[in-house]
């Protein structure tokens, strides 16, 4: 196949935006002999890598390391005039999502995608509008254009984010201090993970949530156990909390809420972190003058199974076509479009086996029903819960807190669900993941042998436990 050039006009696929959904898409279609071009406005990899999933974790990596410490002595090893300060962390951050973006960069063009940079719009049918930094504007052609332009973090109408006193998730990424009084409103994975680097940090942090647990999509007892772990740490949790003023007017901000008794509390904190969900980013993109239908609540590009808008040859994935905001699916949605373009299809997302991931300490994932949700369903279900203290690696690591919970469907022994809060929960959840796929039962999850000493024998337990005959507990 021969190569691009930015200097070309006409690709048979054109990607707007070069996050996990948009550049993943370009790759897949380069793979299977289309001409491609990525279009991206600011730096490849999208939020995901230069503002979000990568770099967190680097901080939470840290954030982990600091906590660690607080147990050295119990390993021989003392440490004295211990101080900790997040400047650094931030910085290695940084230093992390540049190499991955270089990263992505050197994939497009071993695949021999052209990247296009400037912000993309639809202008009429085959046809996308490209509008570089100095606000020069040309136009590119192509069969078939997919939409993967992304979210961003959304404010409350009477708390907006100014970036100083109120922050996004973006805003607390690129703090180098970590403030000493920190209140989260928001109990989901951002808010979480957030909490867990700045309380590392020396932040007094109070998360305040308005349903009535933090991770409120998780499954309860793993809801119970992270409030549990978190307050352990010092934090001050308030769910079932409805937050109704945000002062800004003095030196910090005063936050006024009514808490799950309905009585009136204020909380003055030196800043505020607004982790309330995210909203998709469809404005200005020629939507309307395309004819392209959005959810008129939501925002979200309407799609069908395969990607599809109710225009032809436009396609939407990621973020902004809505469903779980997770760049893992986000990339599954991209592959299954191309190949569906392609027809090379072999089946589209399945969305009932996304895995959930909070890469906080202790971390959490899931995958499929929670025991009230199989429940709701009518399923007859057999539950199962191992937990970590009865694993000898996780004995060993001096990291036993939490368990790994699976349910099963007594009619096929089918796994309905799994759930780990505990040490790498969020590596080992693929277990599940791959089980689900391919349709194993419980007793198959248990017969694959497991190597010990290690935390994968978990896995095997929890599921000899929905069976009703755990060994080591």
């Amino acid at each position: 196949m021969a190569g691009n050039s930015k200097n070309d006009k006409s690709f048979d696929l054109l990607v707007v935006g070069g996050g996990p959904g948009g550049y993943v898409a370009a790759i897949r279609g380069a793979q299977l002999g289309m001409k491609v071009a990525c279009v991206e406005a600011d730096k490849l990899g999208g939020v995901c890598l230069n503002i979000g999933c990568i770099p967190t974790k680097s901080l939470l990596t840290s954030a982990l390391l600091v906590n660690q410490l607080d147990g050295a002595e119990a390993h021989g090893i003392t440490v004295s005039d211990l101080s900790v300060d997040l400047g650094p962390a931030q910085e290695r951050s940084r230093k992390v999502a540049g190499q991955m973006n270089k990263g992505v960069g050197f994939l497009l063009k071993k695949n021999k995608v052209t990247h296009i940079e400037g912000y993309g719009r639809l202008k009429g049918k085959g046809v996308v509008e490209v509008e570089d930094a100095d606000g020069g504007k040309s136009e590119l052609k192509a069969d078939h254009i997919i939409l993967a332009t992304g979210s961003r973090p959304r404010s409350l109408p009477f708390m907006e984010v100014d970036g100083e006193k109120i922050w996004s998730s973006d805003h607390a990424l690129f703090a180098k201090e970590a403030p000493k009084t920190l209140a989260i409103v928001g109990s989901g994975a951002i808010g979480m993970e957030f909490a867990d680097i700045f309380e590392a940090y020396g932040s007094e942090v109070t998360i305040i949530e308005a349903l009535d647990r933090v991770l409120p999509v998780e499954d309860r007892d793993v809801s119970a156990q992270m409030e549990k772990s978190y307050k352990r740490r010092g934090m001050t949790i308030h769910t079932g909390a409805r937050l109704e003023e945000a002062d800004t007017s003095g030196d910090g901000v005063t936050l006024t809420f009514k808490d799950a008794k309905g009585k009136k509390q204020t909380l003055q904190v030196d800043q505020v972190l607004s982790a309330v969900g995210r909203i998709p980013n469809t404005e200005d993109l020629g939507l309307d003058a395309a004819g392209v239908k959005t959810d008129e609540k939501s925002g979200f590009i309407q799609v069908d199974e395969w990607m599809c808008t109710n225009v032809d040859g436009v396609y939407a994935v990621g973020d902004c076509a809505g469903g779980a905001l997770l760049a893992h699916k986000a990339s599954h949605e991209g592959i299954a479009c191309v190949e569906k373009i392609a027809g090379e299809a072999h089946g589209p997302v399945d969305y009932d086996n996304i895995p959930n991931c909070t890469y906080s300490h202790p971390e959490v994932a899931s995958v499929g029903l929670t025991e009230e949700q199989a429940k709701e369903a009518g399923h007859d279900i057999q539950v199962g819960k191992f937990p970590f203290v009865g694993n000898g690696r996780a004995v060993a690591h001096g990291d036993s807190d939490g368990f790994i919970k699976v349910i099963r469907d007594k009619k096929y022994s089918e796994i309905l669900g799994a759930h780990i809060i505990g040490p790498h929960a969020t590596e080992l959840i693929a277990e599940f993941v791959v089980g689900r796929h391919l349709e194993s039962t419980v007793e198959e999850m248990e017969k694959a042998i497991h190597p010990h000493p290690t935390l994968s024998e978990a896995v095997a337990e929890a599921a000899l436990a929905a069976l009703g005959r755990p060994i080591h507990i």
